[in-house]
């Protein structure tokens, strides 16, 4: 297996919140309690055969959701590799499917990110481009946010010649409420460092990537 190549399982989620600041945070019992309000909201009884398990069910589906929050993006890029055999040419990840959910109406974003950067002398591997997506869409977000975290953060702990991250993704938020729109893709980018200022780096990446018409320097 190559350094490029270097795949390691996502590792496991801890309960929901353990990593966060110091502060008093809701029970399970009372995240399952506030389910069962929401039930009734609804106009539904939680108490019938089929809802009886539901609180305790969206509980650990939000643990499954929003796992991001456990983990430091920094953290994962931290081991990179040197001996590249002066390997100077762009490195890009594309197609990396996520789903993530809006912060607005806690409604499912589903799409594919492109993550490409040019080293500068140090690689990192590629499962860690892909698990960095991973933890930016597994907590609340907006998807011009998200493009921006991760193309920062890559930035920042690598310090590669240039940064490419470009996200497409439907919203249901917008697909299956509000004005209902379906087959409607949002699509933002951040460019950084050579991709940003270089118009050839910026085309061979959106030619790696399949993109069609011209993407702006930043969205």
């Amino acid at each position: 297996m190559s350094l490029l190549e270097e795949e390691e399982d996502m590792p496991p989620p801890s309960p929901l919140g353990a990593s966060r600041p110091p502060g008093r945070r809701p029970t399970r019992e009372e995240a399952e309690a506030a389910v069962r309000v929401l039930i009734e909201w609804a106009g539904d009884d939680p108490d019938r055969e089929g809802l009886q398990g539901t609180p305790g069910r969206v509980v650990r589906a939000y643990e499954e959701f929003f796992r991001g929050y456990e983990i430091d993006p920094v953290d994962l890029l931290q081991r990179t590799f040197a001996e590249v055999e002066g390997y100077d040419e762009m490195v890009v990840l594309k197609d990396i499917r996520f789903e993530s959910h809006c912060e607005h109406h806690l409604a499912p974003i589903i799409g594919r990110a492109h993550v490409a950067y040019l080293p500068s002398g140090r690689v990192v591997g590629i499962s860690k481009l892909a698990r960095l997506v991973e933890v930016y869409a597994k907590r609340l977000q907006i998807q011009e946010k998200m493009t921006a975290q991760i193309a920062n953060t890559l930035d920042e702990v690598l310090r590669p010649k240039g940064v490419g991250v470009v996200i497409e993704a439907a919203h249901q938020c917008m697909t299956t409420r509000g004005v209902h729109k379906p087959g409607v893709t949002m699509v933002t980018s951040r460019l950084l460092g050579c991709f940003r200022d270089d118009p050839s780096t910026r085309r061979e990446f959106l030619a790696m990537i399949g993109a069609t018409g011209s993407v702006p320097p930043n969205v």
